[in-house]
């Protein structure tokens, strides 16, 4: 299963998103580059040297910060890490067949306009991930109760033909009804069509996510270490 995610390509992958398919939205200077602050907190160095966190460091304002691959190397004067992240890499096992969309379960899709609402339901999850411009990194979906969103979910990073699974979330009065589970079949199903290969980031320690990404047929592929970084004056 190793092999499903590439190391040559998931080792670093906000660089090889950024420089391939997100090249539209990058905002780089040398080998460095990153999203705008107002799509998503992420930034990539080409290579780990001093050049490139100086270059790194020229895009960042004063007040910002941007997550990055920890590869260990030093940052330097210029920057500071703020803190660290343990995220697990899964990939669907090829294998697994999609159930069929459920009915009774209404899964629109969400546009720029719903950005608010989708920001907002996010932040309950988990803040400061998803910006007011995120959903042009990719299609998202959600279902809407009684006119509200009650759940959503989408892609972020796109590395070649791999679409990154990302802010998937239910508000806590809708939980327990598998519109999350829903949601996620239904992007898988997309994929699928496409010839494309589902993916996602999951933090280590949220065992609870793990665990229904393993029932549904994900598969850890390897642990990537993301760090917090900002500039140090």
């Amino acid at each position: 299963m190793s092999e499903s995610l590439p190391a040559s390509l998931f080792l670093n992958p906000i660089w090889h998103a950024l420089t391939g398919k997100h090249r539209h939205l990058a905002v780089a200077a040398g080998e460095a580059c990153r999203y705008p602050a107002d799509v998503a907190p992420f930034a990539a160095l080409g290579r780990p040297v001093s050049a490139a966190i100086d270059d790194l460091g020229s895009l960042l304002a004063s007040n910002d910060a941007v997550w990055m691959a920890d590869d260990g190397a030093d940052v330097g004067p210029r920057l500071r890490i703020e803190t660290r992240l343990s995220c697990l890499q899964m990939a669907l096992r090829p294998q697994v067949a999609p159930p069929p969309a459920l009915p009774e379960i209404d899964i629109v899709p969400l546009a720029a306009a719903d950005a608010p609402e989708m920001l907002a339901l996010t932040d309950v999850a988990f803040p400061g991930f998803f910006r007011a411009r995120t959903p042009l990194m990719g299609a998202y979906c959600g279902v809407r109760i009684d006119g509200e969103l009650a759940a959503m979910g989408g892609e972020r990073l796109r590395v070649e033909r791999y679409p990154e699974l990302s802010a998937i979330c239910t508000r806590p009065e809708h939980r327990g009804q598998g519109l999350a589970t829903s949601i996620i079949w239904h992007l898988v199903r997309e994929h699928r069509r496409n010839g494309l290969m589902s993916w996602l980031h999951v933090g280590a320690e949220n065992t609870r996510a793990v665990e229904l990404y393993r029932s549904l047929g994900f598969d850890v592929v390897r642990t990537l270490m993301l760090r917090r970084v900002s500039r140090a004056d």
